[in-house]
């Protein structure tokens, strides 16, 4: 026991918070990414649902927040808890291996033998309690020398996910549920997902990592030589009055590339990637389809209203609609609808076309109305 309690004691939660969620356009904005927003009508926004998620198990002082710098504000006042010293501001997106990896060196450097796990800001997580003892497993693992992650039980043959391929037990004591990783798999066609749910054998890949800063570290070093010394670069720099000369240096010239290709695909080539299985409920509310199914509970019947004083009036309808604006929305006789209203855009689509949103935003980038984006 009283190794276990010296594991999260020496734990630290990392939260992402970047990325605009461009298939939430235009609810989220650049200036407002869906982290910001209640799309799990819990009251509060997914970051501090994240947040509050997290506390019990690494305390409001050992949370760390890497976002951009245009987002500092609006995280300062969601999480007024959040020490100065744990915001790790990027003067611009660099995707999630520099994000985790210079969390992971400020860490490590601050508190060698730091064991970190990074939790994405916009998910929506069920079973809490659940959660933290899946995590707490992997904390036990990762302490093995593994980078972790979590795998989620799937549901359904989802087709939005990319799959996680479990293997052999890995045998570490108190983490009894801990598997090998034999392959990450993109997310697949609908007949391939069929297959693999059937199996039993595969997960959902919920993008969560849970390693020691050190074994992390020296992952991204196999993988990326060149990003690793900017990290450390900037890690030495950053308790010191040189931090905002480095990071202007060194931030832009990081290269651009997930942590799933850096650190997640070699570690399973290497046999060095282990998961644990979650059965709590996890959504990463990717598009309006997967909101308008969260507040619907399945039921294609119904239509999911989101918006604190939003004026709707439905007739035989079902969906999603999401009102920002005081116009009065009617709908009558539409199935799968989704209707989003805000002062200054209006999207109609249906859920079967929800995940083609991305496409609108790259067409509005493209032909100049980026005010709107």
């Amino acid at each position: 026991m009283s190794a276990h309690k010296d594991l999260v004691e020496r734990f630290y939660s990392v939260i992402p918070a970047g990325g605009i969620g461009s298939r939430l356009w235009p609810l989220s904005r650049a200036d407002a990414p869906k982290f910001l927003h209640d799309l799990s009508g819990s009251g509060q926004s997914l970051l501090r649902d994240t947040w509050d998620r997290l506390v019990p198990l690494a305390g409001e002082q050992r949370i760390m927040v890497v976002t951009g710098r245009a987002h500092r504000a609006a995280v300062e006042r969601q999480l007024p808890a959040l020490a100065d010293a744990n915001v790790v501001l990027e003067s611009e997106p660099r995707e999630s291996t520099a994000a985790i990896g210079l969390a992971a060196a400020i860490l490590n450097r601050r508190e060698p033998g730091t064991i970190i796990g990074s939790f994405a800001a916009d998910h929506v997580i069920g079973h809490p309690e659940q959660f933290r003892d899946v995590v707490r497993e992997a904390m036990i693992t990762a302490d093995a020398g593994y980078i972790t992650t979590i795998g989620i039980m799937p549901t359904e043959p989802s087709i939005g996910f990319g799959y996680i391929h479990a293997g052999k037990p890995l045998g570490v004591a108190g983490a009894p549920g801990a598997m090998f990783v034999d392959s990450f798999v993109e997310k697949p066609d609908l007949k391939t997902a069929e297959r693999y749910v059937k199996t039993g054998t595969y997960l959902w890949n919920a993008g969560m990592f849970i390693a020691r800063a050190d074994v992390m570290l020296e992952q991204i070093g196999r993988s990326k030589p060149e990003l690793l010394a900017g990290l450390m670069e900037l890690a030495e720099a950053w308790d010191t009055p040189r931090r905002g000369v480095v990071v202007d240096h060194i931030w832009p010239e990081l290269e651009k590339i997930a942590i799933d290709y850096t650190v997640a695909e070699p570690s399973a080539e290497e046999g060095k990637l282990a998961v644990v299985p979650g059965t709590f409920s996890w959504d990463d509310v990717g598009d309006f389809a997967s909101i308008a199914k969260l507040h619907s509970g399945g039921r294609k019947s119904e239509l999911a209203i989101l918006g604190k004083n939003a004026r709707i009036l439905s007739d035989s309808s079902s969906g999603v609609v999401v009102s920002n604006s005081n116009r009065v929305i009617s709908l009558i006789g539409v199935e799968d609808i989704v209707v989003v209203d805000t002062p200054d855009a209006l999207l109609v689509t249906t859920s079967a076309h929800a995940q083609r949103v991305k496409a609108v935003v790259d067409a509005l980038r493209l032909s100049g109305s980026g005010d709107v984006l």
